[in-house]
């Protein structure tokens, strides 16, 4: 088994410079055949894709035999968890658009994040906990009919940042469709120990997220560059019965370099592709 075939890869350092399909070719021709796309304009954007275009991508992944695993909004420019009703009304928009263009594509899963509080003043969480179910109630029948579902990611900006405040949410909630994305340089930088949070989210676990990162500054660098105890990972996805290829989430300057180098790099502390 090839390095690349161990990962998939995140589209998001090249939403600038690439189209979707463009991407998806750039890397099958270097062995890979899972990935995550990013939703942004110009790479990858619901309103710029009509429904020839859709299913022109779905017959290019189905003939290249690649999977695009899930469909990441960058929760830049949106927040379910806004104080004001406009604004969340938007976001709540922008991401049904988001699972509707998953279903045409036959993608598994949409990220979105839990919502973002405003880090001087924040709303107080049970409100924001409110919105939040709110924008479950909202999407989660639009996912169904889509035939897709949603995950939520540790976010370090968002309200809940770790492992154990997302679970507790989901559980207390209840739609066992509902799904996390555990990013490990975001448990990194928000201090949630990686090892413990995958064990603690494993019932819901989709994806697992690999970039580096330090405590001081917020990245999504290549392998190497920061803290995150990658070689402790393996035995612990194996443990909680992780079956996804872990997803190469990694944003630099020289994408192709460093995405390459962190695939051998991973490839040596023991990652492998999880049997279906």
């Amino acid at each position: 088994m090839t390095a690349n075939r161990r990962f998939a890869v995140n589209s998001y350092a090249y939403i600038l410079s690439h189209r979707a399909e463009d991407f998806l070719r750039h890397f099958a021709a270097e062995g890979y055949d899972a990935f995550e796309l990013m939703l942004f304009p110009g790479h990858l954007w619901p309103a710029e894709l009509d429904a020839a275009a859709r299913q022109a991508l779905r017959r290019f992944t189905a003939a290249e035999s690649l999977r695009v695993i899930t469909l990441n909004m960058p929760n830049i420019d949106i927040n379910i968890g806004a104080a004001t009703a406009e604004m969340r009304a938007y976001s709540l928009e922008r991401i049904a658009e988001a699972l509707e263009l998953a279903g045409d594509l036959g993608v598994a899963t949409v990220l979105i994040g839990p919502g973002k509080p405003n880090p001087l003043f924040p709303l107080p969480a049970e409100t924001m906990m409110g919105h939040l179910f709110a924008a479950f109630d909202r999407l989660a029948p639009v996912a169904a009919r889509a035939g897709t579902t949603i995950a939520l990611e540790n976010l370090p900006i968002a309200f809940l940042p770790d492992a154990e405040s997302m679970m507790a949410a989901l559980e207390r909630y209840g739609n066992r469709d509902i799904g996390i994305v555990y990013d490990l340089a975001n448990a990194v930088f928000a201090g949630d120990p990686p090892a413990a949070g995958l064990r603690r989210v494993k019932d819901r676990l989709r994806l697992v997220h690999l970039s580096d990162t330090t405590r001081e500054v917020y990245r999504h660098d290549p392998v190497g560059r920061g803290i995150v105890p990658f070689a402790e990972m393996p035995p612990v996805l194996a443990e909680i019965g992780y079956k996804e290829p872990a997803m190469l989430e990694i944003i630099s300057n020289d994408p192709d370099r460093d995405i390459a180098e962190s695939a051998d790099k991973l490839a040596g502390m023991g990652f492998v592709r999880p049997r279906p």
